[in-house]
């Protein structure tokens, strides 16, 4: 791939990849803090977990003890339960996963010091405990149905199906009625209605990409070799160093300014072959906005949307 610059990279390195909820790893959020510095010796890990499912009660709600083998700690009007496992690490950590909270400290700093830290993290701690609650409640949410009248996201909109039964197959897309109207013969199965209707999206997937890539080519004066569509099951989009640029098709349910950030991000590996400050930078000069579009991408559970 041949960058508007003085040297290319090699073509070889590994592609660049924009994950689910990047850049928080895997289904966790985790924070580092330093250890006091004061101390010194081996290491610690402790996992903590919220009363409520990651929602802090008052005072009054707080249960009488807590569950076995858990430590309690105040935070204002709300409480926290938690679980102390030593373990060796030279920082204290903070993990929120599907349990709660996840302290890992080394095993020379005292409780104090570590419910200092949890104190002054705890804004931190609760604000992910609740993006876990919220989550895991979309996990539960029941699954689209694949029906006349059913809803689908179409860029960041509803779109409503409507199922014609004929024998002259096609689909069509009314944009003042929002609605997708699928021919179908009237013994069609549920599976080929998705289907046709995954294949009416992969397609326009495909030519809004095409449509928004040289756009911000050329803001950021890059060249891409090629783009492809892809069906990762954790990853929004990645680039190679060598111009060759894929992006989730699934893309196509949100609306356009995540599609356009996500488009930016992976452009702007053209100038940067990483994550580091002078990435961000590039992302920015073109895509200002781009922290909020961050931010709202992490919160689309790939559970919320329709199953295919």
């Amino acid at each position: 791939m041949k960058l508007l610059r003085q040297s290319s990279p090699d073509p070889h390195q590994l592609a660049l990849q924009l994950d689910f909820f990047a850049p928080d790893p895997a289904s966790h959020a985790a924070v580092d803090s330093p250890a006091p510095q004061a101390l010194s010796g081996g290491g610690a890990q402790s996992a903590v977990q919220s009363t409520m499912q990651g929602v802090p009660p008052t005072q009054s709600e707080t249960p009488l003890a807590p569950p076995p083998g858990k430590r309690r700690i105040h935070l204002g009007g709300h409480v926290l339960d938690y679980t102390l496992v030593r373990s060796k690490r030279r920082s204290i950590g903070f993990l929120i996963g599907d349990e709660g909270l996840r302290m890992c400290a080394p095993k020379w700093v005292t409780i104090g010091e570590i419910e200092g830290a949890i104190r002054e993290k705890q804004r931190w701690i609760f604000a992910k405990l609740n993006e876990r609650r919220e989550r895991s409640a979309r996990r539960l949410q029941p699954q689209m149905q694949w029906r006349d009248g059913a809803t689908l996201p179409y860029l960041g909109a509803d779109l409503t199906l409507r199922i014609a039964n004929t024998q002259i197959q096609g689909i069509h897309h009314h944009h003042e009625t929002r609605e997708l109207i699928v021919c179908l013969p009237a013994d069609a199965s549920e599976q080929q209605l998705k289907d046709r209707v995954q294949g009416w999206l992969q397609m326009e997937a495909k030519r809004l990409f095409a449509e928004r890539l040289p756009l911000y080519a050329q803001k950021l004066q890059v060249v891409y070799q090629s783009f492809a569509l892809s069906s990762a099951t954790t990853q929004w989009g990645s680039c190679t160093a060598d111009g060759k640029i894929r992006l989730n098709w699934r893309l196509v349910h949100f609306p356009l300014a995540l599609i356009d950030y996500v488009i930016a991000h992976e452009l702007s590996h053209l100038r940067e072959m990483n994550h580091s400050p002078r990435f961000w930078a590039t992302v920015q000069s073109i895509f200002p906005e781009f922290e909020s579009a961050k931010k709202a991408l992490r919160e689309h559970a790939p559970e919320s949307l329709p199953a295919f």
